[in-house]
């Protein structure tokens, strides 16, 4: 067998745009007819410029490849253009191409990917989700100013099934980060903790995001603001480039650190478990170099007694990659999800992912469990240049 085609859809995302303004899906054919899917998770270029980033790597690498040969064509994609570093822009396409080849894989087998990286380990898989506003209206954003809207839609949640809920009152985030926290927005940050655990009791969890905006000693300070409420995790509470400070805040609080969104690659997992700085790794499946790499950082972490909770700000193939590894590695914690999977995450699918009661259910389908409908990725077009995420460009 080998790849034969390559296609990348570039689909805006309607309002309310939860998951980012638009996706990016890889689309490979074998010469046999089999089609896989991907998605690359990549904010550093803008999106119609990523789209032949990935057509060059594969006219490169990919095209005449065997899919079955993970390992050969990770190395080659990875290491030929002299970096054999992380790279994230280069592994979110790697990881998009990665992903489409087990979805290959899995369908010549018959097989779901999961069990063919392990088994089934889990029958079901628990999720959260932010809490996002009850509005396709960008301008309402209560949920994020206001504690007390905030509190009201986590009991919202809390009645659909959800048994947590992640929240971010530390405001916006700048490129000057990372800064100390006033203390206005330490008192606003302890004031949403109170108000939610007040709503959800001790039937939810509470995920206390941020986005890497404070010192080691600012997040410290905020830590110990939200130890009464007893969040699950305390998330990138300083910026990914230095684990090792990261450690200290691990080493002052008892809330556990979770990170990974913004790192790819075993190696640099490894070294976030090596300094202690987090006990719970966020891999996301669009970034991290595909589901061959999240298994193998699932491992590394078993070995720590940390575990994994897949990131998603993305759309529904990375969380189909996302469900995959979640369902096969023991030391699985909780999933990400964009509320209940449905909206245009819905309509983009064939067949929609199934949650239920706060669950994520895997699917018995073989390779990744979903199908793009390309019809509505192709009535979709992101005309657009922004970024998937930008932050403010100056100090805060």
């Amino acid at each position: 067998m080998k790849i034969v085609d390559a296609r990348t859809y570039v689909v805006g995302n309607p309002p309310p745009h939860y998951g980012g303004r638009y996706f990016l899906f890889l689309k490979l054919v074998t010469d046999s007819g089999i089609t896989g899917f991907g998605e690359v998770y990549a904010a550093t270029f803008g999106p119609h410029t990523l789209a032949r980033m990935i057509e060059d790597v594969c006219a490169r690498h990919v095209l005449g490849a065997d899919p079955f040969k993970i390992e050969a064509l990770w190395r080659r994609v990875y290491g030929s253009g002299y970096t054999l570093r992380p790279d994230l822009s280069l592994l979110g396409v790697l990881s998009g191409i990665e992903m489409a080849c087990w979805d290959i894989i899995g369908k010549e087998v018959d097989k779901p990917v999961y069990e063919l990286l392990g088994g089934r380990v889990h029958e079901r898989l628990r999720s959260y989700s932010y809490l996002y506003p009850d509005s396709v209206d960008p301008a309402d954003t209560r949920v994020y100013d206001d504690p007390d809207a905030a509190a009201e839609m986590a009991a919202n949640y809390l009645a659909q099934g959800f048994t947590a809920v992640k929240f971010d009152p530390a405001g916006p985030y700048s490129a000057f980060d990372p800064r100390q926290p006033s203390l206005e927005a330490l008192t606003r940050a302890e004031t949403f903790a109170r108000k939610l655990r007040e709503a959800v009791g001790d039937r939810a969890d509470l995920l206390f995001g941020t986005h890497g905006q404070f010192t080691t000693s600012g997040a410290i300070r905020l830590a110990k603001r939200l130890e009464p409420y007893d969040p699950l995790w305390f998330e990138e509470p300083v910026p990914p480039e230095m684990p090792e400070e990261m450690a200290k805040v691990a080493r002052a609080t008892s809330i556990p650190i979770a990170t990974g969104e913004r790192l790819t690659t075993k190696y640099e997992f490894a070294r976030v478990l090596e300094t202690g700085a987090a006990s719970i790794l966020q891999m996301a499946l669009g970034r991290v170099g595909g589901l061959l790499e999240a298994k193998k950082i699932a491992g590394m972490a078993e070995a720590h007694y940390a575990q994994i909770a897949p990131h998603l700000y993305c759309g529904p193939i990375e969380g189909a990659a996302n469900i995959q590894i979640a369902t096969c590695s023991p030391n699985f914690l909780i999933l990400e999800s964009i509320q209940t999977w449905g909206g245009f995450h819905a309509e983009i699918l064939k067949q929609p992912i199934v949650w239920q009661d706060g669950y994520v259910i895997p699917p018995t389908a073989p390779g990744l469990g979903v199908e793009l409908d390309e019809d509505v990725a192709a009535a979709h077009p992101y005309e657009g240049d922004e970024l998937h995420l930008e932050m403010a460009d100056r100090p805060l």
